[in-house]
């Protein structure tokens, strides 16, 4: 049986990509935004699982600053590896890459490198924030003040507070891909307290309710468990998918921003 290991961790960054709205953006004046989630350094390591098998791994990691339309930025890596025992069936190897204002927690550039089997797909996109434009190889297109990629949103979305959500209560937010800016909803749906490889954590559960006409389309519920504290770091991803379900754990981290409060 194939177990779509891209899914999964797309379904990870897609869950929570995207931005706020923001209310007006005047052409030069960039925002600033408070960010005590993570810094350089910082480093996630998880395991892919169906059932007791391990799949694939991942890692996101910040290994350092570079500077990019005149603005210092955290260079941001997210790779996707099927592992050995498993290249046979599907094997993947893809690379995701983002550039994230440090000041103002958005993007202004990001790469897509995915290796699937025998598919491929490369694709890049700068976003001109202080225009309000995208722009890929395609074209350029109109995009909402500090619009986000599927990967910067995820980083954008560990620096809100959760604290005063309800059950039930839903964000709606945006993202640029390819050509369009995409829509999802996110519900609230609690808290947890769960236990990974890294070790047991109170947590923050949210359900993402993905729409047709996105990255991919998804049939079945996720649902993504994140630190319940100030870090809010990603411990755990379920998808469910024909019999059974994946899951995605933390097996490992170092370099964060501050203490993880949320581990028990």
């Amino acid at each position: 049986m194939k177990i779509n290991v891209k899914t999964l961790f797309l379904t990870l960054l897609i869950a929570i990509s995207s931005v706020f709205l923001v209310k007006g953006q005047n052409n030069n004046e960039i925002r600033e935004h408070k960010n005590n989630a993570f810094k350089v350094g910082e480093k996630l390591n998880f395991d892919i699982n169906y059932g007791f098998i391990t799949a694939g791994v991942a890692t996101m990691s910040i290994p350092r600053i570079k500077r990019i339309s005149g603005r210092e930025a955290y260079y941001v890596t997210f790779e996707v590896n099927s592992v050995p025992s498993f290249n046979w069936l599907y094997k993947v190897r893809d690379r995701y890459e983002t550039y994230i204002d440090v000041d103002g927690i958005f993007p202004w550039r990001f790469e897509q490198h995915i290796r699937e089997g025998g598919y491929s797909r490369d694709f890049a996109a700068f976003f001109d924030q202080r225009k309000g434009k995208a722009k890929t190889s395609k074209g350029e297109y109109d995009i909402p003040p500090y619009a986000n990629d599927i990967l910067s949103a995820f980083y954008y979305t560990r620096t809100l507070d959760f604290s005063d959500m309800k059950v039930g209560d839903k964000f709606h937010l945006q993202n640029f891909y390819k050509d369009k800016i995409y829509d999802l909803d996110v519900v609230f749906r609690g808290r947890e307290t769960v236990e990974v490889p890294a070790g047991k954590f109170d947590c923050i559960i949210i359900e993402p309710l993905v729409k047709e006409g996105g990255l991919f389309k998804h049939d079945g519920d996720i649902i993504i468990w994140l630190s319940d504290d100030e870090l809010k770091i990603p411990v755990k991803v379920r998808t469910k998918i024909i019999i059974g379900y994946v899951e995605a754990m933390l097996t490992s981290y170092e370099g964060l921003a501050g203490k993880l409060t949320a581990k028990k």
